[in-house]
Parts: C-alpha cells; sequence; structure tokens
C-alpha cells in the first residue's frame, strides 16, 4: 500500500498582510524586485505605514515584468515561500535593497538573511513549488487593469496618480473620512429602527 501523501498547506499573497488586520483601509500594490520604480513606491509605503500605523494593512501583490527583468518571477517566488515561514516582509525588503542582484543562488543567501532556515527553500525555487501563487496574483492584476508598475488600490479603487507620500496619503485620508462617514450613516439608521 503506497504511502498516504503529505498534504501541504500553501499560504497565498492574498493572505499576507502588514498593519491593522482589521483596518478598514486596505492599501495594495502591485509590483516586481527588479524595478526601479517599485523599489522607490516601497520606501514611500514604509512612511505610509509609519504615518498611518492602526488605521490601514498593507498587501504587496506580484506582478513580475519577466519580459525586461527575467529574475523577478523566481524573486516573487522566493517571497511568497518565506511567507511560509512568516518572514515575507523581512525578504521583501531585501529584495528591494538587493534588486541588481536576484539571481537563485543570491535568493538562497537572502533568504538566510531574512531568518529563513527552512532546507528545502532552494528546491522549492528551482522547481517552481511557488510559481501558481506569482501566476495567480498576475491574472488577478490583468482583471484589475495593471498595465504599469508600481499599480496601487486603495480599498480596491485604483489610485490612478503617481504613488508619492502626498498622493497616497490623500487617497488613504479620503478612505477614512468615507469609513468614518459610514459608520455615522448606520448608526443613525440602527437609531432610527429602534424608535
Amino acid at each position: 500500500m503506497p504511502a498516504p501523501k503529505e498534504v501541504v498547506i500553501i499560504i497565498k499573497p492574498t493572505e499576507m498582510w502588514v498593519g491593522n488586520e482589521k483596518a478598514s483601509v486596505t492599501l495594495m500594490e502591485w509590483g516586481e524586485y527588479e524595478s526601479e520604480e517599485c523599489a522607490k513606491a516601497n520606501e514611500v509605503v514604509k512612511q505610509i505605514l509609519e504615518k498611518y500605523e492602526g488605521k490601514i494593512r498593507f498587501q504587496f501583490r506580484h506582478f513580475p515584468l519577466t519580459k525586461i527583468h527575467q529574475r523577478s518571477l523566481k524573486a516573487s517566488e522566493s517571497a511568497v515561500a518565506a511567507g511560509q515561514t512568516g518572514k515575507f516582509w523581512e525578504m521583501h525588503n531585501i529584495l528591494f535593497h538587493n534588486r541588481r542582484n536576484l539571481g537563485t543562488t543570491s535568493l538562497k543567501l537572502y533568504s538566510r538573511e531574512a531568518g529563513i532556515s527552512d532546507k528545502n527553500f532552494l528546491d522549492n525555487l528551482v522547481n517552481g513549488t511557488y510559481g501558481w501563487q506569482v501566476q495567480d496574483d498576475i491574472k488577478e492584476a490583468i482583471g484589475r487593469g495593471v498595465k504599469e508598475l508600481p499599480a496601487f488600490f486603495v480599498n480596491d479603487e485604483p489610485l490612478g496618480v503617481k504613488p508619492t507620500f502626498d498622493n497616497l496619503s490623500k487617497a488613504i485620508d479620503n478612505a477614512l473620512k468615507s469609513k468614518g462617514k459610514e459608520k455615522t450613516c448606520c448608526k443613525e439608521k440602527s437609531i432610527k429602527k429602534s424608535c
């Protein structure tokens, strides 16, 4: 009788967040690790997370532009692999910092720097274990109309302007205000119903 196959549960990029998990405002970015513009946006996002600590949650989704950045797909896969051990954000920042050197062997070294001790990390990269999760992100991005990177969404609405600190702050402030108005409106409706 053959041995039963081990079931491996994969944590998808859609389940990897930083910030307040219950926040009413979600900032989402589609990007890739070889892009200079995405690296600049990553620095802006760090400032945004500081400014809105406890008020928002942030999610990075993968959209590697493999026609111009051949190593971006494996870099995205390595970030998803890191997420399986709870080290997505550490790996994410290391990848941006080393965006000009993202070969497979380097990715293995970066995994150690991020604190990942998975002995199968390199095998998983070579075998494309997390490739489907990256492909799912790409499909969703295309479905949302993403054409250029970085692409930001605030509560599922496209940002539509360059992702500067001021532009992201304005969009988040507007989303926070509109969520505040929704809560007030809902409270008023529930009070009227009880009268």
